[in-house]
């Protein structure tokens, strides 16, 4: 979920002192009428005002979660992609490609731009930050469709070539890759207010964006640019070390409470992890969503949680008995990460008010990264007041990680400025080149079995560090579609493991908090021999063979939380098709040059 902005002078942004409402903006208007190149764009201070409304319209806050990935339990809610699973998508249904009218916005400006005469680096920072706004507006066009028209001026429907056909990608990330290169050479490089667009915005974009691209490019033949792969990759690893040298960013702290400071507080212009954060503020009347993230409509898979390491680094799946271990048992001894991203058996919403009762119905493993911990902070549907990351330097130095052994040029000393450096916060042990590459962990060679190379083991590692550092954050969605694992948005998730039916300590004071009980039992009833407790007060019952409830255990009686939507309509994911979202049929019939995404012709 991303930022909710509730601020009515931040929905209708002020870009000209003119009676234009909020209703609808002048800059999607046809013709646009309400400025003129005569009137406007003439100073310095004409563009900035102009920018100061994209940024308005366009810059999201920040991403809070994992929903649609295999990160996340079940997601009640459902999603596009979701459906697209279950196979119910199609062209005549699906939504989407309604929001050129931004790009329109951007580029009414960059066609009007060099009129204005003054300071010249005042007007190429403007200029920079709308191109930054435009390659991010076509790099969420990449990853939704690869193909798509380029459009580097302001279309009206007059102009022939607003219905012509898609470009190549190739040359759509060329010239995205333009774009992001222009803003990280002119946008104003100080980071004074690290709530807006600074110079190392614009080359954390440009960073992730090559990184991206340039794994997509490896791993995914049917799109023709595995040649080119090379080229984003070393471009990926040369931006994130001049930031990683020149940005004056380093990691906070060194403890998990660190790492959770960077989730829930108010702000963060302080702190030297922090690139860019939004801010949410009761003065300001801009707050979010975070306290839904426990127990709302999603959960953390058990695929996730046993991602993460022990603590002394051995893999958690290689611990005696880990497939049975119960909620109170699987944190013992573990990356203390984990324990900042999934609620622990005794977490409390409010200090002193009895712990947190875990929610059945989307796994039992509940989020808690991102959730306000002071309850000053909550104050309902879309009243909360925590400020969140944009980007941040972990992300840098994972970036730069992953692309040098993309790249088959990791070094120990790569890694010791990376890698290492997140563990090291926490307390992890260490990662060695020479172990990773000689000890692979098996359970992640079968995840990403077209991981090769010498330096296999050291990407798969950097995987899971990726994996574990930054868990709900938005990533893994995109990350599994460039490293070509769509396979694993149709495994069938889970929560956590129950031995049987009957009554269960999931809050770690060994008194029974919640029943897994038959449909018809009452709360005592004797389930398996045994009584459950008769203080039902602290008892919540889930019938488990209820037809409205959502949920079963994997073996009847017992094992791990599934979920029938699972077992009713299975999910599928058919490669490359789903790597790619259709066209809606009706743009198509508008723009008969259109063409559908690979596998959706």
């Amino acid at each position: 979920m991303r930022l909710n902005k509730i601020s009515g002078y931040l929905a209708c942004a002020a870009v000209l002192m003119t009676a234009t409402s909020c209703e609808k903006n002048f800059l999607d208007r046809q013709p646009l009428t309400s400025i003129t190149e005569e009137n406007f764009f003439n100073t310095p201070a004409d563009l900035d005002t102009y920018v100061n409304g994209i940024v308005n319209a366009m810059q999201s806050g920040g991403v809070y979660d994992d929903v649609s990935s295999d990160n996340t339990s079940i997601y009640l809610a459902g999603s596009t992609h979701i459906s697209m699973l279950s196979g119910t998508i199609t062209p005549a249904n699906i939504g989407g490609w309604s929001d050129w009218g931004n790009l329109r916005r951007i580029n009414f400006l960059l066609d009007n731009a060099g009129k204005a005469t003054g300071d010249a680096a005042a007007i190429r920072s403007s200029i920079g930050v709308a191109r930054y706004f435009r390659a991010r507006f076509y790099i969420n066009k990449i990853k939704q469709y690869s193909d798509v028209p380029w459009f580097s001026h302001a279309m009206t429907s007059e102009d022939p070539d607003i219905y012509k056909a898609k470009d190549p990608r190739a040359l759509v990330a060329d010239s995205v890759l333009a774009d992001l290169e222009y803003a990280a050479a002119n946008v104003t490089a100080t980071k004074g207010n690290k709530t807006r667009i600074h110079r190392w915005v614009a080359k954390s974009e440009l960073a992730r964006f090559c990184l991206y691209e340039g794994t997509y490019r490896k791993y995914h033949a049917e799109i023709n640019l595995t040649g080119d792969a090379d080229r984003f990759l070393t471009r990926a690893a040369e931006v994130s070390k001049d930031i990683m040298d020149n940005g004056g960013f380093s990691i906070s702290g060194n403890d998990a409470t660190a790492y959770r400071n960077l989730f829930i507080s108010t702000a963060l212009d302080g702190n030297p992890e922090i690139i860019q954060w939004f801010q949410s503020s009761k003065e300001l009347n801009v707050a979010n969503n975070t306290h839904t993230v426990l127990g709302y409509q999603w959960g953390i898979s058990r695929n996730l949680m046993e991602t993460f390491l022990m603590k002394d680094g051995t893999p958690f799946t290689q611990t005696p008995g880990y497939a049975t271990k119960q909620l109170t048992q699987v944190f013992a001894n573990r990356d203390p990460r984990l324990a900042e991203v999934i609620a622990t058996p005794g977490f409390e919403t409010v200090p002193g008010q009895g712990a947190y009762l875990i929610k059945p119905s989307t796994g039992g493993y509940d989020q808690i990264k991102f959730y306000p911990r002071d309850p000053a902070l909550r104050g309902g549907w879309v009243l909360n007041y925590t400020s969140l990351p944009i980007y941040r330097f972990a992300e840098t130095l994972l970036n730069y990680a992953e692309a040098r052994a993309e790249l088959n040029l990791i070094t120990q000393a790569d890694l010791d400025l990376t890698v290492n450096k997140l563990r090291a916060r926490v307390g992890m042990p260490l990662i060695s080149l020479a172990t990773a590459n000689s000890v692979i962990d098996p359970v992640l060679a079968a995840y990403y079995p077209n991981v090769t190379g010498a330096n296999r083991g050291a990407l798969l590692e950097i995987r899971r560090e990726r994996r574990v550092e930054l868990a709900c954050e938005g990533f893994r969605y995109d990350d599994l579609k460039r490293w070509f694992a769509g396979q694993h948005f149709a495994d069938p998730q889970q929560g956590i493991y129950l031995p049987g039916l009957g009554a269960f300590d999931v809050t770690g004071d060994g008194i029974a908090d919640i029943a897994i009980v038959p449909t018809n039992s009452s709360p005592i009833t004797a389930v398996a021999g045994s009584t459950l407790p008769a203080d039902i007060s602290k008892i919540v019952k889930y019938p488990l063979d209820d037809r409205n409830a959502n949920y079963a255990l994997s073996n009847g009686t017992s094992g791990y939380l599934v979920f029938k939507t699972d077992q009713q309509t299975p999910k599928s994911f058919i490669s490359p098709k789903y790597y790619y979202q259709p066209i809606p049929a009706s743009q198509i019939v508008l723009n008969p040059k259109l063409a559908q995404p690979i596998g959706w012709q």
